[in-house]
């Protein structure tokens, strides 16, 4: 899974490159009652430059079990770690509405 999610990130990254962030890393964390996933992104200016200005993305899946019965609920949605409060359905719009926040693109 972990693998997988890695290779769509590059792969989404690679053709969304209009979209002007960069993914700077995304790592799965936890293996028992809880998973989430973490994405960071750089922002890019209006001119196209990447800026020094990241933004943190998170998402979280809650499990229970242990091996093989282990069942985790499906992900919640992904938050932008300096707003929690807002809750996006893919970590692509969560990018985008953080670094417009900080007037970035």
């Amino acid at each position: 899974m972990k693998k997988i999610f890695l290779a769509a990130l590059m792969i989404i990254t690679t053709i969304a490159s209009a979209n002007a962030y960069q993914v700077l890393s995304s790592k799965e964390l936890g293996k028992n009652d809880a998973r989430n996933q973490n994405v960071v992104v750089k922002c890019t200016t209006d001119t196209g430059k990447v800026s020094n200005q990241t933004c943190s993305l998170r998402r979280y899946a809650k499990c229970s079990g242990q091996g093989t019965a282990k069942k985790c609920s499906g992900w919640q949605g992904w938050r932008d770690l300096r707003n929690p409060s807002r809750e996006y359905s893919d970590w692509k719009s969560a990018a985008s509405a953080c670094c417009r926040a900080k007037g970035l693109r």
